[in-house]
């Protein structure tokens, strides 16, 4: 496993606080900073640059706390059909809770919460009415009026000020929201068309990590977020007013060029006088180019990224999720960069796994499915499922057994606890299957600890699995993408289901 450092979290602490503290005095110390990506737990951007930490952003906003007010944004569309934020297997709702709780956790607040696009779904008024029993301000903004061609109309009474003003009090307002679409740009417009009527001149930016501005544009770095957005039809471009203003390259993506010219005549329109900013590349504050620290290593692991979202769509495209055509996309980046599916090194054991062992119970018509974990230290283990483990169960078992040095013959579950979950998912809960996924296997583990030394040291060396590549033949079960999800492992499969039943649970 590629355990080498491409990116400096210090450096781009500093470089990216003294950014932002420049534009907020820039505009007169009154500032809306759209956060796009995550504001936590931003573990695409930990993949590809490593060394980064995926809540270094939490980091930065603690060290301008004093200075900063925090304003979150939901889409009522997003809260109404449910979307799920895939990394958390969570609704985007649910996320914003947790958001809120971990913001907190952190020594910061969240000052108020903008449902936005808000036409009384009933959906959202149930996530407004349970944010503002617990003391949650909640403000909700309808549609703007006249968006995005009426410009008289969206700046106006009718359009930008129909929309509450949320109160805040600090220079430096961070407006942040679940994934794409959550209303941010709007929100931060509304409140500077109506901080003008109130004689206050402040401004916006934009810090979004990706694409990075100052990398090539068909650098992997940027490439890998192509992919990870291809279900979005997003792409990389070389910024054309940046190019034409400055004559010089910079990378940004289709959205925010498309937007620009609208935007730009949007802010002169709200200041009454020429716009700050003449590309969409000047709008952002973001530094994250200037941190990397070993280009070959951030290379190689935006690399290994696109393999793992080209799988990632292939079974979500199987699933019904997606159409083809991201998956296709996503090939051809890989097929741009000379690289196969096998170049993730553990697809192949895991694949070997599965057909030892059906060519060990020969004459079973069962599904056989294999997995495999490459260790810290670069060491393959593998694992297959059976009638007592999932393949994914087998995997843990076997990798903690390597770490802890423990040999193979020695039994980490009790038989008489396996026994028990076995009588109560047949006998109580009347379950097909008695195999044991990754979550029952983590529990069952835990309660034999007390007894069995071995299992107690296994269990120890569970938190060494963070960070591991692993590779299944089939799509996890649900309790085994949520164990797994919580070890913190990089997971990709094949495309392929472990039974053939329609619902699995």
């Amino acid at each position: 496993m590629n355990k080498k450092i491409g990116f400096d979290n210090e450096k781009y602490i500093q470089e990216q606080s003294a950014e932002i503290i420049r534009r907020v005095e820039r505009f007169n110390n009154k500032l809306y900073l759209e956060f796009g990506g995550k504001l936590l737990y931003d573990f695409h951007a930990a993949r590809v640059l490593p060394g980064y930490d995926p809540n270094v952003k939490m980091r930065l906003l603690q060290q301008l706390k004093d200075k900063a007010d925090i304003i979150l944004c939901i889409y009522a569309g997003d809260i109404e059909r449910k979307k799920i934020r895939a990394d958390f297997g969570i609704t985007y709702d649910s996320d914003s809770l947790k958001l809120i709780d971990s913001i907190r956790s952190w020594g910061l607040d969240v000052s108020g919460v903008v449902i936005t696009r808000f036409e009384n779904q009933p959906a959202a008024t149930m996530f407004k009415n349970k944010l503002e029993r617990r003391g949650i301000r909640v403000y909700t903004h309808r549609y703007t009026a006249g968006y995005p061609t009426d410009l008289d109309l969206i700046v106006s009474d009718r359009g930008y000020g129909a929309n509450t003003y949320i109160e805040t009090t600090k220079p430096l307002v961070i407006v942040t929201g679940p994934g794409p679409g959550s209303g941010k740009l709007a929100t931060c417009l509304s409140q500077l068309y109506h901080d003008y009527r109130r004689g206050i001149q402040s401004g916006y930016a934009k810090f979004e990590t990706f694409p990075v501005w100052n990398l090539p544009l068909k650098h992997p770095v940027n490439v890998a977020y192509e992919a990870a957005t291809a279900d979005l039809k997003d792409f990389n471009l070389i910024d054309p007013f940046h190019l034409d203003t400055y004559n010089l390259r910079a990378v940004n993506y289709n959205r925010d060029v498309d937007v620009f010219p609208v935007l730009k005549r949007i802010l002169e329109k709200i200041t009454g006088g020429k716009s700050f900013y003449q590309s969409p590349t000047d709008m952002g504050v973001n530094r994250v180019g200037f941190a990397i620290t070993n280009d070959a290593v951030t290379l190689e692991a935006a690399k290994q990224e696109l393999i793992r979202r080209f799988f990632r769509y292939r079974c979500e495209y199987v699933m019904g999720f997606i159409e083809k055509d991201a998956v296709q996309r996503v090939e051809l980046f890989m097929k741009d960069f000379g690289i196969e599916p096998e170049y993730r090194r553990v697809v192949e054991p895991a694949r070997s796994a599965a057909v030892k062992a059906q060519k060990k119970n020969k004459g079973n018509k069962g599904i056989f499915c294999g997995a495999s974990m490459e260790l810290p230290d670069g060491t393959i283990v593998t694992g297959n499922n059976s009638p007592l483990l999932h393949a994914a169960s087998s995997l843990v078992l076997h990798a903690i057994k390597q770490l802890a040095e423990i040999p193979p013959k020695i039994k980490l579950l009790t038989p008489a606890i396996t026994d028990s979950v076995r009588r109560l998912k047949t006998q109580v809960l009347h379950e097909e299957s008695v195999s044991l996924d990754v979550n029952e296997v983590l529990i069952a583990l835990s309660i034999g600890a007390s007894a069995n030394s071995a299992a107690q040291l296994a269990m120890d060396k569970l938190k060494e699995l963070e960070g591991c590549e692993v590779h299944i033949t089939h799509i996890p079960t649900p309790g085994d993408e949520a164990g797994l999800r919580r070890l913190g492992v990089n997971l990709t499969s094949d495309p392929n289901f472990s039974t053939s039943n329609l619902y699995i649970t």
